[in-house]
Parts: structure tokens; sequence; C-alpha cells
């Protein structure tokens, strides 16, 4: 027998079984994390700002290819590493299910496709395919929660600067939080115009370029870390000229065709910055080359990487013992999956009584564009009054049946301010004593626009619980999804005005006084913890 043809034929044999395994174990993968998957597709296909997500898995194949060749030719050396986070990752995903928080889920999926290649390459693999998997990252949508901070903070900066732009060209503007007043028209920055749907794919282009570029480390530090102003200021540059199309051509110069032409522009203005911030950086380089040709877009073809002489191959050990643990997640999966999320009975707020006492209410609608964000199962917004002229107190709680897949509250702190309105003080305020009963801790806050002044109080209540806290809320979210299959929740708030001269006093005893009357009347329609 020939020991040169013996050797090659366990070579194919290892190799094919190490194929077999590896294909079990993405097998498993995928069907264990199919919702996931599927919710995270939906985000790409109904959230602007994500719709890039198509192109992630697809840019990070080709940055694999790239090291292929690298790849085949080194020595496997796979790491008992892989089977601890291989678990880990599985841990993870039952804890998303059943908090049923997909965005745990989303990032326990990644962590298992860096466990399957360290199961096959090791250390050494892993470092080398590093871009590739650490670019997957863009793919994952962010909690909703983050997201609406982020949006809110952007809204604000970038109305800022645009109102600045307008100025500069001697138009007298004034703005009031995300409102940009013009005097004759009225521009509200809404979450479209965040800047969100430029910044996000930006920043994964600059990724993927500052990988490619071949040149000094902080030169790639650069160009990533350039896309977020470059995003911030093109995006106010946009709304800064939609406010002067507006101030000489009318409304109509905001909407339609022009507004998504302008959108459009600004993108490809944002790609032409960060080409020309490589260029400059390219001035100085005394090798000769383009900025063009530091971008690195080799990539070897089949026939090149056939004949490259493959390393060394440890034992599939590793890689067995991961596929194991995959196949043995496959029918904890099938229970957890088809486990429903518990929807508590309760009443609808349009039977939340709206005259109670001396108290009268009026209620009102959400704009369908507002709802259309908001994401909210149920709402009560309502202004009460005990007499004609007396002060309102403004009822408003949104109730949330579900906020497992996107849908989430928005925390005041981050909604106010959008309105122009500034906080002024905010503390913590334990109302049980002033409502002689088993009271909630409220967010109680000061806000004012001019010569207006409001005092706010509001908590987040869920499941039984009242919070201050929003990432408290978040907190337990997470763990009675698991001890209670439930993730309902709500935010309460009420305002009242606070005129000229008036004290703050006054206001908080308005306030309390509603409370006594209507706050046992929440445990209705905001279920509690059976």
């Amino acid at each position: 027998m020939n020991p040169v043809t013996s050797k090659s034929t366990a070579a194919s044999g290892t190799d094919r079984m190490m194929l077999a395994m590896l294909f079990i174990s993405i097998g498993s993968l995928g069907f264990i994390f199919t919702d996931s998957l599927l919710e995270m597709e939906y985000r790409w296909s109904s959230m602007e700002q994500y719709s890039y997500g198509y192109m992630v898995p697809i840019v990070a194949l080709f940055l694999l290819w790239q090291k292929i060749g690298e790849l085949k030719s080194m020595d496997w050396q796979p790491t008992w590493w892989s089977f601890s986070l291989m678990a880990l990752a599985l841990l993870g995903w039952c804890l998303g299910e059943l908090s049923a928080l997909f965005i745990i889920v989303h990032y326990s999926f990644l962590l298992s496709v860096i466990a399957l290649t360290m199961a096959v390459t090791g250390w050494r693999g892993a470092r080398l395919l590093w871009a590739a998997l650490l670019y997957l990252i863009f793919m994952i949508p962010l909690p909703s929660f983050i997201l609406n901070q982020l949006s809110a903070e952007l809204q604000l900066i970038s109305t800022q600067i645009g109102v600045a732009v307008i100025r500069l060209l001697d138009i007298s503007v004034f703005a009031e939080g995300n409102v940009i007043d013009l005097g004759s028209y009225q521009l509200q920055v809404v979450e479209a115009c965040s800047g969100l749907n430029y910044l996000f794919p930006l920043m994964s282009f600059g990724f993927l370029i500052a990988v490619l570029y071949e040149g000094r480390l902080w030169h790639r530090w650069l160009i990533f870390l350039a896309t977020i102003p470059i995003t911030v200021l093109m995006n106010s540059l946009r709304i800064g000229i939609i406010g002067v199309t507006v101030e000489y051509w009318g409304i109509s110069a905001a909407e339609g065709f022009l507004h998504s032409f302008e959108g459009w522009f600004v993108f490809m203005a944002c790609l032409a910055l960060l080409t020309l911030l490589i260029w400059t950086l390219n001035i100085r380089n005394t090798d000769g080359r383009s900025a063009l040709h530091r971008i690195n877009l080799f990539y070897a073809s089949p026939a090149e990487i056939k004949v490259i002489p493959s390393g060394k191959r440890a034992t599939n050990g590793t890689l067995m013992a991961a596929m194991i643990l995959c196949v043995l997640a496959l029918p904890a999966s099938m229970i957890l999956t088809t486990a429903d999320e518990i929807a508590p009975e309760r009443e609808l707020f349009s039977q939340f009584p709206l005259i109670k006492d001396e108290w009268v209410g009026q209620d009102d609608v959400i704009e369908e564009r507002v709802l259309d964000k908001l994401l909210l199962s149920d709402y009560i917004l309502a202004d009460y009054r005990r007499s004609s002229d007396a002060m309102p107190v403004n009822l408003y709680v949104a109730y949330y049946g579900s906020q497992r897949t996107g849908a989430a509250i928005h925390s005041p702190r981050s909604c106010i301010p959008g309105g122009g309105w500034e906080i002024t003080d905010l503390e913590q305020l334990q109302l049980s004593d002033a409502l002689g009963t088993d009271g909630p801790s409220v967010n109680r806050a000061i806000i004012q626009l001019g010569d207006q002044r409001q005092l706010v109080y509001y908590w987040f209540q869920q499941r039984g619980r009242t919070f201050t806290n929003e990432y408290m809320a978040k907190w337990y979210l997470f763990l009675d999804g698991i001890t209670m299959a439930r993730s309902d929740g709500a935010l309460v708030r009420l305002i009242t005005p606070m005129p000229p001269n008036s004290d703050a006093a006054e206001a908080d005893q308005r306030l309390q006084e509603f409370l006594r009357e209507f706050y046992p009347e929440l445990s209705r329609f905001i279920p509690g913890e059976n």
C-alpha cells in the first residue's frame, strides 16, 4: 500500500467528518435561532435605519473570503474554550427566549458563531477572522429604549445646528426643542430626521473601509470614528437647507420628492466627505500609493485557493462537543419557541372614568403618525379639572401588552426635551404618606419653556411593581419574562401648569389630590403580579 495515498485518504476522511459535524452544528443553530433571525430580518425590512442589514452577512462573507487562503494554510488548533462559549451562547438564547427579549437572543447567536469558529480553528483562526466576526454586530438592531434615547438626542443636536445654518443666511428663526419656527411655518424635526438613517449605514461602511485600509492604525480608527460627526453635521445641514427652501418656496419644499432627494444627496455627501478624509490622510504618505490603492479589495479565486497547501488539523473533539451541545438544545428549542407569552386580563382605557367626585375629564387622541412610532397597545390621554376655571391635570398612561419585539416604553426624560421643554429640577418622591395609602415612588420634574412652567409626575408600572428608574424597569422586564412569561407594562405621567409667581406646592397638592381619587383605578387597567 502506498503510504502517501493512505495518509491522503485518511485526511480526506477527516475533512469529510469535520464538514459533516460543521453542517449539523450550523443546521441546529439555524433551527434554534430561527425566530430571532426572522425578527431581525423584520426589523431590517420595516425600519429604514436598519435596511442596510441585508448587506452585512454578505460583506462579512467577503471579509472571510479574503482570509480564506491564510486560514487554509494555518495549523488549526481548536480550543475547549469554544465549548464554554457555545454553552454560554445557548444559555443566553434560553434566557432571551424565557424573558421575551430578542436582543439577548441576537447577541447569543453572534456568540455561537464565534464559538463554532473557535471549535474548528482555535484562537488563531478567530483572531484572523476578527473583522468578519465583528462586522456582524452591525446587523443586530439596538434595543428600543436605547434607540429611542439616541434618536431624541440626535434630533435635538441636529435641530440646533440646522437653526444655526438658517441664521447664517440672515433668516429669522427660533427653535423650541425639535420645532423650528420660521414665523410663517413651523417645521418639526421628527425621528426620521434624527440622522439615524444615515448614521448606522455610514458607521458600518466606515468600519469596512477602516478594515480594508492599509495604513497607520490611528488612520483606520479616525476613518471609522469620523462617520459619527460627519453624519450629524450633514444631517443638520440638510435640516438647515430644508428650512431655507421653506422660507423662500413654501412648505411644499419640505415634502415629497425634494425631501427624499435631499436625504439621498446628504448620504452621498457623507460618503464624499469620508473619501476626502481618506485622501487627506494619504497626502503625507511617501510610498507613492494612492488613497484608492490603499483600500485592499483583493480576494483569491477558488483555483488559487485550491493550490495552497493545507496546514495541520488537530482532532475534531472540540467540534464534536459543540455539535452535541447544539443537537441536545434542539428539544428545548421546540418547547421554548412554542411557549406563548402570557397576556393578562385587563380593562381597556376606553372604560377609564372621566368623571369622579369633583373631577371631570376630557379625553384626547394621539396623532396616527405618533402612534406608529410609540407602538403601544392601549392608552389614555385626558385633561381633568375640578371646575371650568381650575388648573388642569393632564393624565397620560401608555400601556404595552408586550415589549418583546421592538415595542418599548418611551421615557419622558428623552421625550420632554423634544418638545422644547427644559427639565430644571428632577427628584424622586414617595407618595404613600401624601395619598394616605400604598402609593408609588414617582419622578417629580419641573419643566420650563420660556415663561411657561409645568410640574410633572411620572413612573413606570409593570406587573405589580412601580419604578422611577427606567433601567431598573428593564432589569425586571428581563427577570419577569423568565419567571412569569410576561413583558407587559405601562408609563404613567401627570402634568399640571405652574402659572407665573405660583407656588410649586400648589401644583404638588393638585396632582396628589388627583392621585388620591384615580390612583386606585389604575390597577384595573395595568395588571398586577397575578
